[in-house]
């Protein structure tokens, strides 16, 4: 009787110390707007798989603001490109065929930087019936932050916000689905 309540006791130990590592590392915490907000606190910011993706803020098209850190909950494919580069064109139509396809978020951040003007990116968006958010990269600081080498370059981020993969070059609609599903729970 007394081996049986010292195997309980020390299974009881066990079990409440995963408890409290799993939960002081994966914490759960409410945002400004009393929104639930998925936080990873002990990861390390980067940008290499596995590490917490910088939070950035810019704003799209039509003037909205857009945070990474506000789609924390749902899986993320960031992506820059500008619309004078042959891969990055190619791969549109596939990205609006996943966003609708999948419950991803997409962030396909323009390289205004390097456009002609805002309009050539208006009018790509236009034509290809694009609806994912377009943020406008104006000054260049989020591909300075991201170390945007080469584009298109991707990056597929979970619902934590620790980056799963990180591609260079055009990307395949099953190619897409493949980095989806992979980091998938």
């Amino acid at each position: 009787m007394r081996k049986s309540l010292l195997i309980l006791a020390i299974i009881g130990m066990v079990a409440w110390t995963a408890f409290d590592f799993i939960y002081t590392t994966f914490s759960r915490d409410n945002d400004d707007d009393g929104e639930l907000v998925l936080t990873n606190e002990e990861v390390e910011v980067g940008l290499a798989v596995g590490n917490q993706a910088p939070d950035f803020h810019l704003q799209t098209l039509t003037g909205e603001r857009v945070q990474l850190s506000d789609y924390l909950g749902s899986p993320i494919m960031l992506n820059f490109w500008a619309t004078w580069c042959p891969p990055c064109r190619a791969e549109m139509p596939d990205m609006q065929r996943f966003y609708e396809d999948t419950e991803i978020t997409i962030l396909a951040v323009n390289l205004t930087d390097t456009e002609h003007s805002n309009s050539d990116v208006d009018a790509f968006v236009k034509e290809h019936a694009l609806t994912f958010p377009i943020p406008i990269d104006k000054a260049g600081d989020t591909s300075s932050l991201y170390d945007i080498q080469a584009i298109p370059t991707t990056f597929m981020i979970d619902q934590t916000g620790i980056i799963h993969d990180k591609s260079y070059g055009a990307l395949t609609y099953e190619q897409m689905i493949s980095a989806y599903q992979s980091m998938r729970y």
